[in-house]
């Protein structure tokens, strides 16, 4: 059985922060959305905003999520990626569906896919509540949106369409903290990080690798 090493070397490639990004391109995805359901773009205007939702939001939220894996970022990847392919699903069902036509398909997605936004918006609250809390609105715009694509009031996609508003609020003050945060290296604006995530960002480098052998990538397996 050959020795094992003394020590061992773990090189980190410096990665820029993906979180502007996909704030930005989220923010973007969520006002076309409410455009669709409150009456700002007519029903004409579906294929269009479709193939908006798959080919700008799309492929910026998939380089947000790449980015947020090599930066080790669990968390913030499996939302990325969670809203990435959404935009995708989204697009491509606005794209080849009639215009203003029921979709249960759609709706039974849009309420799986807001179940699971739902335990992400759980385990955001330990650390992220600004996610959080975003995480949550979504998943209730979605529900909404999926209850009335199985045939419940257009009221409630109304509503919908205006939690997308406040998402797009939302996204652009998030993205806008985020990025600042990260070029001046210090908060700016609140993100209202708590406990190991304020840690991490505001705690000194030892303390961050106490549990580097326990991460995903250097254990021996997920």
């Amino acid at each position: 059985m050959p020795e094992l090493p003394r020590e061992l070397r773990i090189v980190v490639r410096p990665y820029a922060t993906a979180l502007p990004l996909g704030f930005f391109s989220f923010g973007a995805g969520m006002l076309i959305l409410a455009g669709l359901g409150n009456g700002w773009l007519p029903a004409s205007e579906q294929h269009t905003a479709g193939l908006l939702l798959a080919t700008f939001v799309f492929p910026l939220e998939l380089i947000a999520t790449v980015f947020a894996f090599l930066a080790r970022d669990t968390f913030g990847a499996a939302g990325l990626g969670m809203f990435s392919t959404s935009w995708l699903a989204l697009g491509l069902a606005e794209m080849s569906g009639t215009p203003g036509a029921h979709s249960r398909a759609v709706g039974l997605y849009l309420l799986g896919f807001s179940f699971m936004v739902g335990r992400l918006a759980l385990a955001a609250f330990l650390g992220k509540p600004l996610i959080a809390t975003m995480l949550l609105l979504a998943g209730v715009r979605g529900s909404l949106a999926g209850a009335w694509e199985f045939g419940a009031p257009h009221s409630l996609e109304v509503v919908a369409s205006w939690i997308a508003v406040a998402l797009f609020g939302a996204a652009a003050y998030g993205g806008l903290a985020f990025l600042l945060e990260d070029v001046k290296k210090e908060s700016v604006l609140p993100v209202f990080r708590r406990g190991s995530s304020r840690d991490s960002f505001e705690g000194d480098l030892a303390a961050q690798l106490e549990r580097i052998p326990d991460e995903a990538g250097v254990r021996q397996t997920l």
